[in-house]
């Protein structure tokens, strides 16, 4: 998407900051959009989503956010056949920052209403339930359908080098999202004791019957999801979301809550898929989401109070973009 900036240098060259503000103005200058701007701080929703957290029509919904797209306040992204929409990240907004700041500052202050509140979580629990459905018919598959998009032979190097690197035999460490179990041996070699989280009991069940998995009283299986991972105590060295967040309804609460999981100085590591257009992943691997930008994962990251820290990036054979992205916790919280 272009930035607002560039867009309004095509249309009045001779005073581009004058109209910036203007947009940036108008865009704010409705109550509707102000409730948009604080639902899409944390997630992102797609047209008719944000119509039935409203309960207002598509055309109207579709009028406000192009008033706010063109005030550079949403950016807009394709998922398949849909459009989903989310609050523009900070250093996408290039002019009036410290305008921007504030106004951000304060929608994200007020409390959107128990209605919407409802509606929102009815949404999530719905995507929640397509991901749970499609793993509850396709566990014993899945890991050979994952393997067509990020095959783990191409990662796996990298990914052992940094569980390495913050090995600690006096630290626990948990992996959300285990599937078949195979990183769950390989957590248990560096960590004291390793729990592995996953709210799919099929895929549980098979993570229960992988190799150096039975019998190793170092690893425990928790049938569960990222609220339950948090629950299990703020004491992990390491925390693992290995090609999972594209699974999950709401990423950045998921990111949220797996960095309440860390020490002060633990580490967030996640591995993801970077944003594609390849849609086909929704039906053969259950994907909720088509990968990520790394601006988003970095800035939910810092909205849970964590530091940007080391990140590679990995081309794989078949056109996919693998991020693996490691956010530090403060060492005092």
């Amino acid at each position: 998407m272009e930035s607002a900036s560039v867009v309004v240098q095509a249309i009045h060259p001779e005073s581009p900051g004058f109209d910036v503000l203007a947009r940036l103005l108008k865009g704010a200058a409705d109550p509707l959009r102000l409730e948009v701007l604080r639902t899409l701080s944390q997630d992102s929703f797609g047209v008719t989503e944000l119509c039935r957290i409203f309960d207002i029509s598509q055309p109207a919904m579709s009028h406000h956010l192009k008033v706010l797209a063109e005030a550079g306040l949403v950016s807009r992204r394709r998922e398949g056949t849909s459009i989903y929409y989310r609050r523009a990240i900070p250093t996408e907004l290039n002019d009036a920052g410290a305008l921007v700041d504030a106004l951000l500052g304060a929608v994200d202050a007020l409390t959107p209403s128990d209605a919407v509140n409802r509606r929102i979580d009815m949404i999530r629990a719905e995507r929640a339930k397509s991901s749970q459905d499609f793993f509850a018919s396709n566990a014993e598959r899945f890991s050979a359908q994952e393997e067509l998009i990020a095959p783990r032979q191409q990662y796996l190097d990298q990914l052992q080098l940094v569980v390495s690197h913050y090995a600690d035999q006096n630290a626990d460490a948990l992996e959300l999202g285990p599937g078949e179990g195979w990183l769950l041996p390989i957590l248990a070699t560096h960590f004291g004791a390793v729990k592995g989280v996953d709210n799919s009991p099929e895929m549980l069940a098979q993570a229960g019957t992988y190799p150096d998995i039975t019998d190793n009283p170092r690893i425990e299986l928790v049938c569960g999801d990222h609220v339950t991972a948090a629950a299990l105590g703020q004491d992990k060295q390491l925390v693992v979301a290995n090609m999972v967040l594209h699974h999950t309804a709401s990423p950045a609460t998921v990111v949220a809550e797996l960095a309440r999981c860390l020490i002060p100085g633990g580490i967030l590591l996640i591995n993801e898929l970077c944003a594609h257009d390849q849609g086909w992943v929704r039906d053969a691997c259950g994907d909720v989401w088509l990968g990520f930008e790394p601006e988003q994962l970095s800035a939910w990251a810092e909205a849970a109070g964590l530091i940007d820290g080391e990140s590679i990036y990995l081309a794989l054979r078949n056109g996919f973009r693998v991020q693996m992205r490691l956010f530090h916790s403060p060492l005092s919280k």
